[in-house]
């Protein structure tokens, strides 16, 4: 069942369980296991770690800094800062806070440590530093690769959404997602490397002991979804929830893969895709710097479409498969599939490339896209098209 399957009803307190907890079940059976739960070599956990080192190092900050431009709004309109913009303020700073290391030095000393929040080494990405930099034994960097960057500037998109609905789902997204992230996240770092566990402080701190932080994190976020969202919206905040939350998870796949390359050499990352109405969902492996073709033929014209030609096994569809009709015309070879509600074609068996798929690169979230290059393929005489196509490339062999 998606997130956006479950009726208001489900949510709003008629499950037994905390809405967080039940939002968090949710997820996990959706989509399964955590990608960092997956089994990696050192080289992998090695070029992952400084990439998460920079999350961790940006997040907090950008999770504080997102609520300036609706403070600025009430400003230049010269009114009362509006109780939305006041609860997720709160909640933003707060966890700012408790990510630079303020809080814990408050439980720890009281008032009279208040002056220690300028020893930046308590921040919780120093203790994540240091416990990458323990068992790689090296020190590290942040790493804010061209993914990384991509998904911190969406994910400061959403949270600064002038729109109090998308704001929640993603201040919870966040939430419920690390939880399962940095749990998954420490049993292959303590396993891959044999680390001791009780000797990784982040993790400890943040999902470890009898009281983790990350548990309470969870339940703050979660709160806001009474105080914000009313009954009659809940279906489009659990639109907007799996949105945001596949946003954090597509993000930890794509660096489970780094240093997956397609055929040509080029490093892939994981692009996920819909139709129109969200019907079917998918996802495929392609470079970030994509290679399109504009088809000139008379269903592409009318259609629209901008292939991106993938093996067979790049692609996997998430959800939706029974929602898809195939149509075939002319040499009746190519299975061109549309979803049966909204119409749109978001990839099909070529007739070039039968075994394959053809992706409609329109149909792709644009987060885990760098760059598109579009050549033109004269579909209209498609024999000889292809036959040229073919001959250059056994030229350039």
């Amino acid at each position: 069942m998606t997130f956006f399957q479950a009726s208001p009803v489900q949510l709003n307190r008629a499950s037994e369980l905390p809405i967080g907890e039940y939002l968090a079940d949710q997820a996990r059976a959706l989509f399964g296991p955590h990608p960092f739960a997956a089994e990696m070599s050192e080289d992998q956990v090695a070029r992952l770690l400084p990439e998460y080192f920079a999350m961790s190092q940006a997040f907090p900050h950008l999770q504080a800094g997102s609520q300036k431009d609706l403070v600025f709004d009430a400003i230049d309109r010269n009114r009362d800062l509006p109780k939305d913009v006041e609860l997720t303020s709160v909640v933003a700073n707060f966890i700012c806070w408790d990510e630079t290391g303020g809080h814990r030095l408050i439980l720890q000393g009281g008032n009279a440590a208040l002056p220690n929040i300028l020893d930046t080494e308590n921040f919780h990405s120093k203790l994540f530093k240091k416990d990458a930099s323990r068992v790689l034994g090296r020190a590290i960097e942040p790493n804010y690769s061209t993914t990384t960057r991509r998904y911190l500037r969406a994910l400061y998109h959403g949270l600064a959404s002038r729109d109090a609905l998308v704001r929640c789902a993603h201040m919870v997204a966040f939430e419920l997602h690390a939880a399962e992230m940095i749990k998954a996240l420490w049993t292959t770092v303590v396993e891959t490397f044999d680390a001791p566990v009780d000797d990784l402080a982040y993790f400890r701190v943040h999902v470890g002991g009898e009281d983790p932080a990350e548990k309470y994190h969870g339940e703050m976020t979660s709160r806001l979804i009474s105080e914000l969202v009313p009954d009659e919206s809940i279906s489009r905040f659990l639109d907007e929830f799996d949105r945001a939350y596949r946003l954090s998870l597509d993000w930890c796949r794509s660096l489970v893969q780094i240093g997956s390359l397609d055929g040509y050499g080029r490093p892939e990352v994981e692009h996920s895709g819909r139709c129109h109405c969200g019907s079917v969902k998918f996802h495929v492996r392609a470079p970030a710097e994509i290679s399109a073709v504009r088809c000139n033929c008379s269903i592409c014209r009318m259609s629209g479409f901008l292939h991106m030609l993938v093996p067979d096994d790049k692609l996997r569809i998430e959800c939706g498969e029974e929602f898809l009709t195939t149509y075939r015309f002319n040499k009746n070879i190519a299975r061109h599939t549309f979803c049966q509600v909204c119409g749109v074609k978001p990839f099909y068996r070529p007739r070039s490339n039968p075994s394959g798929f053809s992706v409609n690169i329109r149909c792709l979230d644009e987060t885990t896209i760098e760059s598109i290059r579009i050549d033109d393929f004269d579909g209209k005489n498609w024999e000889q098209a292809i036959s040229s196509l073919e001959a250059d490339q056994n030229i350039h062999a």
